[in-house]
């Protein structure tokens, strides 16, 4: 049995969670999401807390099981709390501002970098090396992360480029000269 899948999810007051058509609603202070169950999977609701189980052993469902549950966790979650992930940018002459709600990255390239957010996404710079994107759909949030950082990773001889914060880059020597 899955040890994820096994795990209850508890919805807190402030959220109110329905399941109508394979389809589960959460709604919270921070917004609205849902979620789409998949059919092998099966749900109970009792007392505010969510119960996953599995119709059979099969890999697929096996696989299934654990991922519902986790995706319905996040939902939880994310109506009441919210996600956030800060990137760092390192480098000399890099930058980041906001222009209205755009995201302006000088990278080193020819041209500024524009970012548009999508809809339910919020990005601020708290100083001009460091961005914070926050929302209520935890994908969406790492999907935008990951663009972000896509634009100039990280290299190793220096280390110049936007990361994840916390994130360990691994260092390699430069050349040397030999005589």
């Amino acid at each position: 049995m899955s040890r994820i899948g096994k795990k209850p999810v508890v919805v807190p007051d402030k959220v109110k969670v329905t399941i109508e058509d394979r389809l589960l609603k959460a709604k919270g202070p921070k917004g609205e999401l849902q979620l789409a169950l998949a059919s092998e999977i099966d749900y109970n609701i009792d007392n505010n807390v969510i119960t996953f189980s599995r119709s059979s052993g099969d890999k697929k469902i096996r696989a299934l099981h654990g991922l519902t549950r986790s995706l319905a966790f996040n939902v939880v979650e994310g109506v009441m709390n919210g996600f956030s992930k800060t990137l760092q940018i390192e480098g000399v002459g890099y930058k980041v501002e906001m222009k209205e709600n755009n995201l302006m990255l000088s990278l080193g390239f020819s041209h500024a970098v524009a970012i548009v957010p999508p809809t339910g996404i919020t990005l601020a710079t708290p100083t001009t090396n460091s961005i914070v994107v926050s929302g209520i759909d935890k994908q969406l949030v790492g999907e935008v992360t990951a663009k972000i950082r896509a634009l100039r990773p990280p290299e190793p001889y220096k280390g110049k480029g936007i990361r994840y914060a916390g994130e360990y880059i691994r260092r390699k020597a430069g050349k040397t000269t030999s005589k």
